[in-house]
């Protein structure tokens, strides 16, 4: 699976921003941020004394420090327990033991399915916020786009035809609906992402008849949900966040479908107010934001597919199911809120050519309001829908057609043909939308009991 990481793609995919809180390094911080929490926590039932719980958590923020950890010599010794927590407790003990700790005070009762899972919600938690941030940076910018232009006609396409008049205002409402719902339901999950301790296999036998009150104390400590029982190999926490990410990820790719092919030079509707050039042709104007926030969403669907297809973790352990989350989570972050973050630049600086609407608006003759002249007709004849047709057909204007002509006055017709006469409840739909954005639900992000 190729990965979209460091310094030379991570800037183009709008991931820079997101990078130091999905890094190795963010990982090793969170692992041992979640040893740390597990002594603390055993110290408050009973099982580690208070002075080795900080002694262990003072150890673990050092060898998180940068230089703390070789991360590259941590990844080869890895390779031969299948994850790294197994070479890291290793360390943190030794590193402990010159304090005088005994080893039965670090990673109690734990084992590594345990640590990585509940660093991965942390992890998870963490750059979460970050995307969400970004949406919410992407659906207020659309928010003012349809509020600035909320009457302001344009013609709306429907399977890439011209259709009927709306406004670009009501356009803009279907980006931040789309943006705010998706915001919201990745939100609701980070708030819900659970700690994991269950020992060795989901029994919590080593901790007994404390394990249950050390799985609570821990996600107190972590600030995290409460597990009911441990989830080793119930998949649906990290299925739910991939799912959430993964509709975050359509919710970007709507509105930057539509700007990338409303900036075309046949449309000419829009414009990023930084757009990138071309390397050969020195004219170009393209919608760059626009364009990597659609590259980075695209990938995320098969990402979340992959999820899906591992939720099958057999018995009390899964070989390969598991393993196969590590990373394809950790990418899911990176693209969802890489293209969130460039959607976000790419809306924030949009500019509206009312000129190129109104041209565009006006150039099938008149033919988009057939509908509206269709109507008026009706109460004439029975044969209104045929003789427009006819007249739409033979490239007649319809305000020209005889048989049309011979009903409708022309004052009639100019009314019927006029764009702005015939939006519905476009401006509504904007002023409804923008009402029921001014008093959203309450949002939280933080862990629940």
């Amino acid at each position: 699976m190729t990965h979209t990481r460091g310094e030379l793609f991570d800037p183009v995919f709008g991931a820079d921003a997101l990078a130091e809180n999905i890094s190795d390094r963010a990982w090793v911080e969170a692992l041992l941020e979640m040893e740390a929490a597990l002594s603390r926590a055993a110290a408050t039932v009973g099982l580690v004394t208070g002075d080795d719980a900080a002694t262990v958590t003072a150890v673990s923020a050092r060898l998180a420090e940068p230089g703390g950890i070789d991360i590259s010599d941590l990844g080869r010794r890895s390779a031969s327990g299948g994850n790294p927590v197994i070479p890291l407790v290793r360390t943190l003990r030794a590193a402990c033991a010159g304090h005088g700790v005994p080893a039965a005070a670090v990673h109690v009762g734990a084992t590594s399915q345990d640590v990585m899972d509940t660093a991965l919600m942390l992890l998870s938690r963490r750059a979460g916020r970050v995307v969400v941030s970004d949406l919410r940076t992407a659906s207020d910018a659309a928010a003012d786009l349809a509020r600035h232009h909320r009457s302001t006609p344009m013609v709306a396409r429907t399977l890439g035809q011209q259709a009927l008049p709306t406004t670009f205002g009501a356009l803009a409402v279907s980006w931040f609906t789309g943006l705010d719902a998706a915001a919201d339901a990745l939100e609701h999950t980070l708030s819900t992402l659970p700690v994991q301790f269950g020992g060795a296999a989901g029994t919590l036998a080593a901790t007994a008849p404390r394990g249950l009150d050390l799985a609570d104390a821990l996600a107190d400590e972590l600030d995290l949900a409460r597990q009911v029982v441990p989830w080793h190999t119930t998949r649906t926490p990290v299925a739910a966040l991939a799912t959430a990410l993964g509709i975050a990820a359509g919710a970007v790719s709507k509105p930057a479908t539509d700007i990338t092919l409303m900036a075309s030079t046949e449309f000419g509707e829009v414009a990023e107010d930084a757009p990138g050039g071309s390397s050969a042709m020195p004219h170009k104007q393209n919608p760059v934001a626009a364009i990597t926030a659609r590259a980075a969403a695209r990938r995320v669907p098969g990402l979340v597919s992959t999820i899906l297809s591992s939720m099958d973790h057999e018995f009390a352990r899964a070989a390969g199911a598991w393993h196969a989350e590590w990373e394809t989570v950790t990418d899911l972050l990176r693209l969802t809120g890489g293209a969130a973050h460039r959607l976000a630049s790419s809306i924030g600086g949009l500019r509206v050519d009312t000129d190129a609407l109104d041209r565009n608006l006006s150039l099938t003759g008149g033919l988009i309001l057939a509908e509206r002249v269709t109507g008026a007709l009706s109460e004439y004849t029975d044969s209104a829908r045929d003789i427009v047709t006819a007249a739409a057909a033979s490239g007649v204007p319809l305000d020209r057609a005889p048989d049309i002509t011979a009903h409708l006055s022309a004052d009639t017709l100019r009314d019927l043909l006029d764009p702005s006469h015939y939006l519905g409840h476009a401006v509504d739909l904007v002023d409804r939308a923008l009402a029921n954005r001014a008093a959203p639900p309450a949002r939280t992000t933080g862990g629940h009991r």
